[in-house]
């Protein structure tokens, strides 16, 4: 029954997602294009939104340089995913390992059976086997509520549009240079469609899944303490080796375990606030020791 929920819910905010996106796109190819771009902006949004569902997960893989990895290349990796899977009675999703020195893991997919989980090489230095275990099970955890799906396409989405902020001046009539308003319009559209994006993650990916995910992968591994030293860790390393956010990754940071732009955020850009979809981390860490019964329950009770 709760499944179903999820499904359901995943279901509604993806179709929400699709709608205001499309929108968004045929107001900007009519803005900037009139009919023509109008057509343009509708067949654009056909395509878009077609690869979006279908391959959200390969430009999120694609994204952080991500290599499928089996259990000769990963062998702890491999079992723990293949036991977690194996709990939780679900199938068991591809593997992938990014180059990438910043620890961080996430998942992608839309679907148990399409899912894949991916974890940095700056993961799998840094986490003991009980950390890296619970970082999996929250991963699973977000594949297993369905947030993959929103979560996914919204990235998608996102660096769809931000690329697409660089293709505005083909649009019929902006390249003339005769039209003032038209080509004010152009630039109009250029400076809003990368904050649009940012709204666009914001408004699709709910900073209570990270809790949820906590609590679900504390209940599958029965180990919440090694999640929040993983939290720990896994934030310590982000902030020393925080991503750059390049086209691409600034619309993937969503799907992190961690804030992977940490370091930015002395330094607020688009960036930096793209990822402000996760909850602090100390919270997280506090409810997952207030699971472990580290936590005086009844002063947080009395606080709130």
């Amino acid at each position: 029954m709760r499944r179903t929920g999820h499904l359901k819910s995943a279901r509604v905010r993806t179709a929400v997602l699709i709608s205001a996106f499309g929108v968004l796109v045929l107001v900007v190819g009519e803005l900037c294009g009139g009919r023509e771009g109008l057509l343009l902006a509708a067949i654009v949004l056909l395509v878009v939104l077609g690869y979006a569902y279908y391959s959200a997960d390969t430009l999120a893989l694609r994204a952080m340089n991500a290599q499928p990895i089996g259990e000769a290349g990963a062998p702890v990796l491999y079992r723990i995913v293949r036991e977690l899977s194996y709990e939780a009675r679900r199938p068991m999703p591809r593997i992938y390992v990014s180059p990438t020195e910043s620890p961080n893991a996430f998942a992608a997919g839309r679907d148990p059976r399409t899912a894949s989980v991916c974890c940095t090489v700056g993961l799998l230095r840094t986490l003991d086997e009980h950390e890296l275990r619970a970082v999996i099970a929250h991963e699973l955890a977000h594949v297993y509520n369905r947030d993959v799906l929103v979560s996914s396409v919204a990235g998608a989405l996102a660096a769809v549009v931000m690329w697409s902020a660089s293709l505005l001046w083909l649009l019929p009539g902006l390249d003339d240079g005769g039209d003032d308003d038209e080509g004010l319009a152009g630039l109009l559209g250029a400076v809003l469609l990368g904050p649009l994006a940012a709204i666009l993650v914001r408004s699709a990916v709910s900073r209570s899944r990270e809790y949820q995910a906590d609590a679900c992968a504390s209940r599958l591994t029965g180990d919440p303490l090694s999640l929040a030293t993983a939290l720990r860790k896994i934030d310590a390393g982000s902030r020393r080796r925080p991503l750059r956010g390049g086209r691409g990754l600034a619309g993937i940071g969503h799907l992190m375990i961690v804030n992977p732009f940490a370091g930015d955020e002395e330094r607020p850009g688009w960036a930096g606030r793209l990822c402000s979809t996760h909850p602090p981390v100390h919270e997280r860490i506090e409810r997952l020791e207030r699971l472990a019964g580290l936590r005086d329950t009844a002063a947080d009770r009395a606080g709130e």
